[in-house]
């Protein structure tokens, strides 16, 4: 949608998605047409218009209501795009693809064929209802038995909307988006692409991350979580390359946001060139063992956890406690009705005592 937006020159694109969720969660993504998601502000008055101005409102009726197309050849306009973005084809390689039952399951099959892969699609079933149920990015179980079943050279997951991507190595270990970046931020780095020697991430990238990019001499910049907020912060300083631990992950040379088709063609395109399996490129940096946990509580007192002196006294003990070695960071989702809290240090039992406490704290305070 991003793509065709600015290519057809349209005024807009509108998108029915529930992203990572359940098709209970299903709402409108909308792109500018330039391609760009609309910002907070305009999504805002979107949504006044919408429940608080229909009394005002005069709809079109009839004729006035306009006239609909069917583009034809928006998919092959699309994977034209998405294969002039590498070099060389894909030949000799075995690649499972999880298409989630989302938006990826007609074009991912030909794309990855079209590039010379032997590719072998699962979750490609869409019935309007199963999206992301068991499968996808954020169920890698059947794709990782898959791979390792099938002797594959590599699995490639993304979720309902197709904006993530998270890979799996021929052994079935998960590389997620921070990995994924670490991989093609180095390619880029080294082939002197990545604009102003600069990633762009957010709070929840790894430690491990950050300390890889000390490591290398490239700079990282952290944002609140959301690619949106990445790509403010690439469009605000000239950065060309960003992303998320969940697998947006944004190539601006080409694309105007998180694409996870054309993530996985980078991944896989630095991988064939350089001649390396997936298990030996993600172990370019170190991963800070991690633990979040999910809680529970009512979409409208999410807010309230901002100003809680309990939990705010519970979180600021435990960043005493961790000393510099680690960090906590407890946020709302932006989707689901969620507070979720993130430990990370080196030693996981820590992390998940930690992480566990402060969720019990949230829980006790908000339910």
């Amino acid at each position: 949608m991003a793509f065709l937006v600015k290519a057809y020159g349209a005024d807009a694109g509108i998108m029915v998605s529930a992203s990572h969720n359940s098709y209970q969660f299903n709402g409108i993504k909308i792109f500018d047409e330039n391609g760009y998601k609309l910002p907070d502000k305009i999504e805002d008055r979107i949504e006044y218009l919408v429940f608080e101005g229909l009394l005002s409102y005069k709809y079109p009726t009839c004729a006035d209501i306009g006239e609909v197309d069917y583009g034809s050849d928006a998919l092959f306009d699309y994977v034209n795009h998405l294969k002039s973005t590498v070099q060389g084809d894909f030949g000799g390689m075995k690649i499972a693809v999880d298409c989630a039952n989302g938006s990826a399951y007609e074009i991912a099959e030909e794309l990855f064929r079209d590039l010379g892969a032997e590719c072998h699609v699962l979750h490609n079933t869409p019935n309007g209802t199963n999206i992301n149920e068991k499968c996808g990015s954020t169920n890698l179980k059947s794709l990782s038995d898959y791979v390792v079943k099938n002797h594959m050279d590599l699995g490639i997951a993304f979720d309902g909307d197709a904006d993530r991507c998270i890979a799996v190595d021929e052994n079935g270990e998960k590389a997620d988006g921070d990995a994924i970046m670490a991989i093609c931020a180095l390619d880029m780095f080294e082939r002197g692409k990545l604009a102003k020697n600069t990633i762009v991430g957010t709070v929840m990238t790894n430690m491990g991350f950050w300390e890889f990019c000390k490591k290398n001499g490239i700079n990282f910049e952290a944002t609140k979580v959301g690619d949106r907020y990445v790509l403010e912060n690439m469009l605000a300083n000239g950065y060309n390359f960003g992303g998320e631990q969940s697998g947006h992950i944004i190539f601006h040379d080409f694309s105007t946001t998180g694409d996870g088709e054309l993530t996985a063609i980078q991944l896989i395109n630095v991988l064939k060139r350089k001649k390396m399996k997936l298990s030996e490129a993600k172990n370019i940096f170190t991963i800070f063992p991690q633990v979040i946990v999910n809680v529970n509580v009512d979409n409208n007192k999410k807010c309230l956890i901002n100003n809680d002196e309990m939990v705010l006294k519970t979180i600021s003990e435990v960043q005493e406690r961790l000393n510099g070695n680690g960090r906590i960071i407890v946020r709302e989702s932006g989707t689901e009705p969620l507070i979720r809290v993130m430990v990370e240090c080196m030693d996981m039992e820590q992390s998940q005592n930690i992480a566990e406490k402060v969720g019990g704290k949230i829980l006790e305070r908000l339910s």
